[in-house]
């Protein structure tokens, strides 16, 4: 354990926002404990973690919870040794919160309305006309965020690098799932090639989980989502 410091992490394998704190401590060469969370029967130690949202991830650092995906990746940047995840220049950081912030907002809701949210083929159309907007202004950010480098935060990943990289294995469900390309090609190349560097990262792989087992995860959910809703119209 660096540094003597006691870590522990409460996420689910298949959170974004835990797997975007996985890679976070790796990059600083951190060891920790990690608890998997039912979110069906939330344990006392999330709840008493974090009583306002009862949310993973939470990263209890010597007995202290931080909570909210990106405060603690922050927080791991600032009081742990090793590669820098923010940029030291104020202005550099701030545009890296707006596009981890985007990042959440319209990205990561695009899919969840195309998998599980539309309820309707219009609604679920709606969710893949967003993801390629998302998408397309990504490539734009990507442009002007890389200076011509690898990767959203320069020669190295950053926050945005890790907000995006940790939902690489559910965009790629969704593609499995429906049958539709939205990396790559030519509507996107630079995604394309940034998806192709992250990828291969040690950090990454050890974090991402099996796209195969993301999209048995999905289609469990539907199916029960599916049951519900019929449940439902029959009361």
């Amino acid at each position: 354990m660096a540094g003597g410091d006691d870590l522990k992490l409460l996420g689910t394998w298949a959170s974004p926002f835990a797997i975007r704190v996985k890679i976070a401590l790796a990059l600083k060469g951190l060891s920790y404990e990690y608890a998997e969370e039912d979110l069906a029967s939330k344990s006392e130690l999330l709840l008493s973690s974090n009583p306002v949202h009862k949310k993973i991830p939470v990263l209890i650092h010597n007995g202290m919870p931080v909570c909210e995906s990106n405060v603690i990746v922050e927080y791991v940047d600032e009081a742990f040794a090793g590669p820098s995840i923010f940029s030291t220049d104020p202005y550099e950081r701030a545009t890296a919160r707006f596009w981890a912030a985007y990042v959440d907002d319209k990205l990561l809701a695009s899919w969840a309305t195309i998998l599980f949210r539309g309820k309707t083929e219009e609604e679920k159309s709606e969710g893949k006309k967003a993801l390629l907007a998302a998408l397309d202004t990504l490539e734009g950010a990507l442009a002007k965020s890389s200076d011509g480098k690898g990767f959203f935060g320069g020669n190295s990943i950053g926050l945005v690098d890790m907000a995006l990289g940790s939902q690489l294995s559910w965009l790629k469900a969704t593609e499995v799932i429906t049958g539709e390309e939205f990396f790559g090609g030519d509507r996107t190349p630079l995604l394309a090639a940034w998806m192709a560097r992250f990828s291969v990262l040690d950090d990454a792989k050890a974090a991402l989980p099996d796209v195969d087992r993301v999209v048995e995860f999905a289609k469990m959910r539907q199916a029960r989502m599916a049951a519900a809703a019929a449940a439902a119209s029959n009361n």
